[in-house]
């Protein structure tokens, strides 16, 4: 099984928990792990699973303007042209039953924090035909800018190994 995980990163977390996700797939498939930026020089995936992430902004999945406000918090390079939302928004549909996961990250506090880039992913996989094989799940970050909560990797490794199940599962099931 070939899986992809492509993510967007602002302060590093997200693209801790992408790596997390991959370390945890890859004891089961061959796992390509790639930023949003450099996904958008590829072609449409053709991965078996496709596992798609990135931070949580203004309720949803980032935008050019919030990405251009968490560039100015950081001395890394943010990419702010390409995110998440435009690289889906620019994917071709599938054929149905096609695999597919989100994530998201957010912060712990205030708990009650609306939104979730994880759930907005999810809404635009399915849309584009994907069948997503676990329900979209957030990683909590302490603050807006990090570190990660305390149990946060150990949570995507063991979310990752439990999408290359699943999604195993799956395509077994459908030849």
């Amino acid at each position: 099984m070939l899986a992809r995980v492509i993510y967007e990163s602002m302060f590093g977390n997200t693209a801790a928990i992408a790596a997390a996700i991959a370390q945890g797939l890859s004891e089961y498939a061959t796992v390509e792990l790639l930023n949003v930026a450099a996904a958008a020089e590829l072609p449409q995936p053709t991965a078996d699973l496709l596992v798609v992430g990135g931070p949580t902004h203004m309720l949803g999945l980032s935008r050019r303007r919030t990405r251009r406000e968490a560039a100015q918090r950081t001395d890394a390079l943010v990419p702010v042209e390409i995110g998440i939302r435009e690289w889906l928004a620019r994917a071709l549909p599938v054929v149905a039953g096609t695999q597919a996961a989100a994530f998201g990250t957010k912060p712990v506090k205030p708990s009650w924090m609306p939104g979730s880039a994880a759930r907005s992913a999810g809404k635009r996989l399915r849309h584009l035909g994907y069948e997503l094989v676990d329900e979209p799940v957030d990683f909590f970050v302490d603050g807006v800018t990090g570190p990660l909560a305390a149990d946060a990797l150990e949570c995507a490794r063991a979310w990752g190994e439990r999408l290359a199940h699943t999604g195993a599962d799956r395509i077994a099931h459908r030849f």
